[in-house]
């Protein structure tokens, strides 16, 4: 993977690609875990993480917030005559960070890419200028996107809403947007294309039409996939589940909302989760709960790598450094057999006072070494199946004899009342769920024992 600046404006003169240098290296510029072709189970890390880099958070987010002015000025700005003259610098940005960190994938709404026009077509020809670079760069670098998204959050006519807004106009606007932004996905040969429904709720019962807005929902997602589909795209269609903010009540709440939401609306063969950690702890949900119950529902896709702040209820939106929260990620995803779509996209941004051009490296390579710690921990696991071996046995009484039956659908209940009468009570139910072992066992793990 060549460095893309070579031959153009250098925006983060000084670093240079990012090397593996081991635990024991002392350099911020270098990662100490992620060896991307070290071999972990028969595959190299780099294709068993599939790191992407957030557009947004890392070349658009510029530390502004409510009470205050922004904090993070790019040279891609200042130094541009006009917005598509800030989009195209800020691109050759993108993939010169893209080559040094090392990362195979990226991440974009329409908007980061391109600037929104004085209407449709105009917001379309900038965005497919921007894909015509996107794509020469791609071809240089070797890099390939992960995944495009349309940007329907910050424009006030997506106050009420997005595809449940109750103006047909709005949801028409929308469709502009979400039509471009596919085909420029497609033009890029994007490996998905993701749905974050952050105004897809409401506010206040009073005037809300529930099953209309969801109705709408459905079928604006079922146009968006057949549309996509008719034009070649093979790639999977992603919903990220967000449980508040900016909505209060979202429909998009969680996985298992998620999950029987499409299936209801027979979309369950064409969408996936991407599942975001920080909104599975707005949802007062662990993120491995998210990757699980998203396992078991065989609707497993792809993942926003970040974290929020337990102290804090907002969307924080932090590098994921806790090595305890990735290996049991990555223990998941191993038992699955891996991603076979989607992959660890860093929709993480540097905290506001991180004005250091190297911070945005820095961030980056503690995540990417931190997930880098959760396979080999999570591969451990495996390799050694203490736990894996515990929770199977855990169940054994539905493996065989009477148990087996029931979990074949082949007992009533009437049955099964009898079994429970004649066998008493006695000391069922009394196995112990061993947690406490377990999670010592685990911490074994982290530390390489």
């Amino acid at each position: 993977m060549a460095d893309y600046f070579v031959g153009a404006k250098e925006y983060f003169p000084g670093i240079s690609k990012i090397k593996y240098e081991g635990p024991k290296s002392k350099n911020p510029l270098a990662f100490k875990y992620y060896d991307a072709e070290k071999l972990i189970g028969g595959k190299t890390m780099k294709d068993h993480l599939r790191f992407g880099i957030a557009y947004w958070h890392s070349f658009c987010g510029d530390g502004g917030d409510p009470f205050g002015a922004p904090t993070h000025i790019y040279p891609w700005n200042t130094d541009a005559k006009n917005p598509m003259d800030a989009a195209d610098k800020k691109m050759d940005a993108a993939f010169e960070f893209f080559t040094k960190i090392g990362a195979g994938y990226y991440t974009f709404h329409d908007r980061d890419m391109a600037p929104e026009g004085a209407n449709p077509a105009e917001s379309e020809k900038n965005l497919f200028t921007l894909t015509d670079k996107a794509k020469k760069l791609q071809k240089e670098t070797g890099v390939k996107l992960l995944w495009g998204t349309a940007g329907l959050s910050n424009n006030p006519r997506y106050m009420n809403g997005v595809a449940t807004n109750p103006e047909f106009g709005v949801v028409a606007l929308a469709a502009t947007q979400v039509k471009a932004t596919l085909d420029a996905t497609i033009a890029l040969d994007g490996e998905g294309f993701t749905f974050w429904g952050g105004r897809e709720g409401y506010m206040s019962i009073l005037n809300t039409d529930i099953k209309r807005e969801k109705e709408n929902m459905a079928r604006f997602l079922t146009m968006a996939r057949d549309y996509g589909r008719k034009q070649g795209f093979k790639g999977m269609f992603y919903i990220e589940p967000k449980p508040m903010e900016p909505s209060k009540h979202q429909y998009d709440f969680d996985t298992d909302t998620v999950v029987g939401f499409l299936r209801h609306y027979g979309l369950d063969k064409d969408f996936r989760m991407n599942i975001e950690a920080n909104h599975a702890e707005l949802a007062s949900h662990d993120f491995a709960h998210e990757l699980e119950t998203a396992a078991a529902a065989g609707m497993f896709g792809s993942i926003d790598a970040n974290r929020g702040d337990s102290m804090n209820g907002w969307d924080t939106d932090q590098f994921a450094i806790s090595y305890y929260e990735t290996t049991l990620a990555m223990y998941t995803i191993l038992k699955i057999g891996g991603f076979t779509t989607g992959g660890l996209n860093f929709d993480a941004k540097v905290r506001r006072n991180s004005v250091d051009p190297a911070d945005l490296f820095i961030g980056h390579i503690g995540s990417m070494d931190a997930f880098a710690v959760g396979l080999q921990a999570a591969q451990r696991i495996i390799d050694d199946g203490v736990i894996p071996n515990f929770v199977k046995e855990r169940y054994a009484s539905f493996d065989s004899g009477d148990g087996a039956k029931y979990s074949k659908g082949e007992m009533t209940l009437e049955q099964l009342a009898k079994i429970g009468t004649d066998a008493g009570y006695g000391t069922t139910g009394w196995t112990s769920g061993k947690q406490e072992y377990l999670e010592n066992v685990l911490n074994g793990y982290l530390l390489g024992l």
